[in-house]
């Protein structure tokens, strides 16, 4: 059999230059006579609200009737008091430890978290600590966070570290996170807020700002050595 040959290309030139079939189409006339198909009422039917010129009826009109988003009951219920927090887990945080981009010398703040991008820029009310890869927490670590579940803490503890729930506002967090924007103002650091009276049960004491990065043990030396 004899070898199929390609069919012959077509090359572009000036004589030949045209748009794809489909791409451009008439302009639609209107008003030119009976035989034209959109004479006298070019297209618009006889009278009515859609016949007349600047008709713009708002979004959503449905003529003067109920219109749909009001015929259709409402479903869910959002809380506007509820509180969200940036979750971390435990194994999130030894491996932060194990590389070396979380100090174990000292109390870990949120700005510690924050600034190590072991959590995200958008932190809502604060972090709160959660209990995947209990089994992996080996140093003794010491936090101060917004919320703690009961296992991640008693995982914490058993570990010989401390977690310590403590309460900042909105103002404050971002003045624990960013406090450098606050001296470029020329601001100086807004006073520690106290919880609500409800969620007073739900902190064991106020944020302090700057935040005290001292251990347990040293804070309990000091105040020791003052009392004496």
């Amino acid at each position: 059999m004899p070898p199929r040959q390609a069919p012959e290309r077509e090359f572009i030139a000036l004589n030949n230059l045209k748009d794809n079939p489909g791409a451009t189409h008439s302009i639609k006339r209107v008003g030119r006579g009976i035989g034209s198909g959109l004479g006298k009422t070019s297209g618009r039917g006889h009278k009515g609200q859609k016949a007349r010129a600047g008709r713009s009826p708002r979004l959503g009109f449905e003529g003067g009737q109920t219109p749909l988003r009001l015929r259709i009951p409402k479903r869910g219920f959002r809380n506007p008091h509820s509180r969200t927090y940036r979750p971390i887990n435990l194994d999130m945080l030894q491996q932060w430890v194990d590389d070396g981009r979380l100090p174990t010398d000292r109390t870990i703040t949120m700005k510690d978290l924050r600034d190590s991008n072991c959590v995200g820029r958008k932190m809502g009310w604060g972090v709160k600590l959660l209990a995947r890869g209990a089994q992996h927490i080996k140093a003794p670590l010491h936090l101060e966070v917004s919320q703690v579940s009961d296992v991640a803490k008693a995982a914490i503890e058993g570990a010989g570290g401390s977690v310590t729930k403590v309460y900042y506002n909105k103002l404050g967090l971002r003045a624990l996170l960013k406090p450098d924007w606050f001296a470029a103002k020329g601001r100086l650091l807004p006073r520690s807020a106290r919880p609500p009276p409800k969620l007073e049960r739900r902190f064991d004491r106020i944020g302090a700002l700057p935040p005290n990065t001292e251990l347990p043990q040293q804070r309990q030396a000091a105040a020791g050595a003052a009392s004496t």
